[in-house]
């Protein structure tokens, strides 16, 4: 392994998780800054901000949490088709000039089309993905292009678009890109920096790492740039024994706050990442060393919704498992999300670090 660890956390305007139903203001502005500050001062390299449908502008969130920061950068989740690639291209380029150099753009071509149509997208699961392999294009096009072009795609067409302001960051803002599907992997081999996915088996994550190389080598790239970023929702305690009762508790509070949802259906009915975490748990309440699938199952695995238990040293070896498959980014997030972030910071950062260094021989700065 010789790119750098690189841990990313997630921040919301309001709190909210699986045991901790959302109250309160849909923004609550101070919330914002005192969540992203905590993964600041924890050590993490980055903070994801999610999209919904009926959340607020991701964009504009992450503004205000930069302006209220200093080095931690942010991974701005980003659907294509509801503002141009050439607007959206500037918007982040102007983003990352605020931000000092910290953006980075998530690509969310979505697999629930209820919610796609609330945004007024009515296009199937593969045409979105067309249309996201030609928005990203075009994206890194208008960032690096010195001079007017012209392009006609199936889904855009520009004449001498240009943009006077370019990304601080060359060549251009990192794009993490997502899915699971042969058509989600073809274009995230055109065009990712960082492949992310869901805590999936190692077994199923050795599979995903294979199928995006053989893709980005496909694409005329060099499979051996691209970054891999696992996400999974470690629950920690200081033995293992009580970790293990904290995930029982937090089973518990899921079962009573859904009631008779409990365990029905899947939130994202077309996404090939959710199957996959649905089908790591139909082989079992835990996999590998510590995988814990009962919450996704319960859930529907609509999210990021498999936990790693243990202590924190248990958990980083377990993160250290992944490493040596090539992961280098571990996007994490907890239960209870501000405290969780705190903890994270202090004690799995560092397990981490340690565990990945003893097993690949690499340094632990972060």
């Amino acid at each position: 392994m010789t790119q750098p660890l690189e841990f990313i956390g997630m921040i919301s305007p309001r709190r909210s998780s699986e045991i901790h139903p959302a109250s309160g203001p849909v923004l609550d502005a101070d919330y914002l800054v005192r969540f992203a500050q905590a993964h600041e001062a924890g050590g993490f390299d980055r903070v994801l901000l999610a999209w919904h449908s009926t959340h607020p502008d991701t964009l504009l969130v992450a503004s205000h949490a930069a302006a209220h920061t200093k080095r931690i950068g942010f991974m701005v989740a980003h659907r294509p088709g509801f503002v141009a690639p050439t607007l959206a291209a500037r918007q982040f380029a102007t983003f990352d000039h605020l931000s000092g150099g910290r953006a980075a753009i998530h690509i969310i071509t979505g697999g629930n089309p209820a919610e796609q149509r609330q945004d007024g997208d009515f296009l199937d699961h593969d045409q979105r993905y067309a249309r996201s392999d030609e928005y990203v294009g075009l994206l890194r096009r208008v960032w690096t292009e010195d001079k007017p072009f012209d392009h006609t795609g199936a889904h855009y067409r520009v004449e001498r678009t240009f943009s006077d302001i370019k990304p601080v960051q060359k060549p251009h803002i990192p794009i993490f890109f997502g899915g699971s599907s042969d058509v989600a992997i073809a274009a995230a081999g055109r065009h990712a920096d960082t492949y992310a996915f869901w805590g999936e088996t190692l077994d199923q994550a050795r599979d995903t790492i294979f199928r995006v190389r053989e893709a980005t080598a496909k694409a005329g790239r060099d499979p051996a740039k691209i970054r891999f970023s696992l996400s999974v929702r470690p629950v920690l305690a200081d033995t293992e024994t009580a970790a293990w009762a904290r995930a029982k508790d937090i089973l518990e509070r899921i079962r009573e706050l859904r009631g008779d949802a409990f365990g029905k259906g899947t939130s994202k009915p077309e996404s090939l990442g959710s199957q996959r975490l649905l089908q790591a748990a139909a082989g079992g309440a835990v996999r590998d060393k510590r995988l814990w699938t009962e919450v996704a199952a319960a859930v529907g695995a609509g999210a990021n919704t498999t936990a790693l238990v243990g202590t924190p040293e248990q958990v980083g070896d377990a993160l250290a498992d992944y490493a040596a498959l090539g992961v280098t980014t571990f996007l994490i997030r907890g239960f209870d999300p501000l405290e969780d972030a705190v903890e994270f910071g202090r004690s799995l950062l560092p397990a981490t670090r340690r565990a990945v260094a003893a097993r690949l021989r690499v340094p632990e700065a972060a």
